[in-house]
């Protein structure tokens, strides 16, 4: 109980500590007009009030990675704590923050536009066709996800609620973002927060189960893993959201179009990120705990953490409240797939400068999107989300150097970005040189001294390619 507490402590303190020194070293202008209002075209830019956006950003980037990310990653122990809570305030929330006043600050451009103003014309190039790459991933998870819990729940055919999904992402993506996104997110974002509070109170209160039974300290810096998998760096990708999530960067800009003033991007952008940290720490906590240990865990789980979300939230909770549980886990992707299937279509669009004010146009760009992830949706869920994982986070990668280069151009304190960016830059490159499904294969210490050395150079060309340099291109300040 005291562990879990100090982590949740940990992770508000962050907010107001460090979301306040983050936004110190960005320099807000409260005075500046955002997009919402210099771009109003009633169906992306659209202004609305800070507590309406914190919901819909929350609810954009949570998904399902917040939940079966931790679930996997508590196979390794308490020590997936510890990557959610510092990962969440040093690495996640700063990439938050800049992936969404970096869009304010350029009249609400995606990821792409936004890296090649920083990073060259070669990184928008490659952040164009990866960012539609996990943008489809993630919308083909966000289905398989939901509707296979509701095929559980409901025992019907699992395909029914695939084909309802996609009609609903398709209307929500060719939608004005006020009419579906602004009425029902808010809603939503409510029984979001029923699932988390009413999950952790059910378990601290319960006779059946304690909150991290028998952990110690040392645990948290320990590998617990029933499965002897290897913590480093198999854990930094496997929890993804809650901690650090280049999704996340394909989705800030939506909110960007939004915000009425600078002054909410640290509760919108950064504080979303730590609500979703919340969130991961909770299921964390609840996967170590309602199956009594890690060796429990992977028992319980069978290979399938939708199999914990299930087990837990109605031996908890009853049949009503477990049922109210699980609806929010299945609206939690559902809530992202469709704006990750948004996200595409205006990257698409800022790519074609094709306006999105009118309906044919917007067909035109998301029917294509639709067909394709239909296609990806026959493709294994374990597979999908193994490429998922890694491509989300080498989207981290990228947005966190665009925020470096940002900082440097205006020699501002880069070391906020840059650390957590040369960090994410080692786990990627050591991932993918030591994976024998996704990568080469290679001995563990011959991959992290390799990522090492591939982290240094990268690192000391974006640092003396753009120190100093200012702004080119599109005009950013007022």
């Amino acid at each position: 109980m005291m562990w879990f507490l100090m982590c949740v402590g940990l992770l508000i303190g962050g907010y107001f500590i460090y979301g306040k020194f983050v936004e110190k070293v960005f320099g807000i202008n409260t005075q500046r007009q955002t997009p919402a209002f210099t771009k109003t075209d009633g169906v992306d830019f659209v202004p609305m009030s800070k507590g309406k956006v914190y919901l819909i950003q929350l609810l954009n980037i949570a998904g399902v990675g917040p939940i079966f990310g931790p679930i996997l990653g508590a196979l390794y122990g308490p020590a997936a704590m510890l990557w959610i809570v510092f990962g969440c305030i040093f690495a996640g929330a700063v990439h938050d923050y800049f992936s969404g006043m970096l869009s304010v600050r350029n009249n609400g451009q995606s990821v792409p536009n936004l890296a090649g103003k920083y990073l060259g014309k070669g990184a928008k190039h490659f952040m164009n066709v990866f960012a539609i790459i996990l943008l489809l991933l993630v919308g083909v998870v966000f289905i398989s996800a939901p509707a296979g819990l509701l095929g559980k729940l409901t025992g019907w055919d699992v395909s029914i609620f695939v084909g309802i999904i996609f009609t609903y992402y398709l209307i929500a993506t060719i939608v004005p973002v006020d009419k579906i996104i602004g009425r029902l997110y808010p809603f939503f974002g409510a029984l979001l927060l029923f699932m988390s509070i009413g999950l952790t109170i059910a378990i601290v209160v319960s006779s059946e189960h304690t909150l991290l039974p028998g952990f110690e300290a040392k645990d948290f810096l320990t590998n617990l893993n029933p499965n002897d998998m290897p913590l480093w760096p198999a854990l930094f990708i496997t929890i993804a959201c809650g901690a650090v999530s280049g999704f996340h960067a394909t989705q800030s800009p939506l909110m960007a179009r939004c915000v009425e003033n600078e002054s909410n991007g640290r509760f919108v952008f950064f504080g979303a990120m730590i609500g979703e940290g919340v969130i991961a720490l909770i299921w964390c906590a609840i996967a170590l705990s309602f199956f009594g240990g890690v060796q429990g865990l992977s028992d319980g789980m069978g290979g399938n953490p939708a199999n914990v979300v299930y087990e837990a939230s109605t031996g908890l909770l009853g049949a009503v409240g477990g049922f109210m549980a699980i609806l929010g886990v299945i609206i939690l992707p559902i809530t992202s797939g469709d704006t990750a299937f948004r996200s595409a279509r205006l990257i698409l669009s800022e790519f074609f400068k094709m306006p999105q004010t009118a309906l044919p146009k917007r067909l035109l760009l998301a029917i294509p999107l639709f067909v394709m992830g239909a296609i990806l949706t026959q493709v294994d869920f374990g597979v999908i989300w193994r490429y998922f994982g890694v491509a989300n986070q080498t989207t981290a990668v990228m947005m966190l150097w665009t925020a470096s280069a940002y900082l440097l151009r205006h020699n501002k304190l880069h070391w906020i970005c840059t650390i957590p960016a040369m960090f994410m830059t080692t786990v990627v490159i050591s991932f993918l040189l030591s994976s024998e499904t996704l990568g080469a294969g290679l001995p563990i210490t011959i991959s992290t001294i390799a990522g090492l050395i591939s982290t240094a150079i990268i690192s000391a060309l974006i640092i003396i390619k753009t120190k100093g340099k200012g702004d080119e291109g599109i005009i950013e300040e007022a």
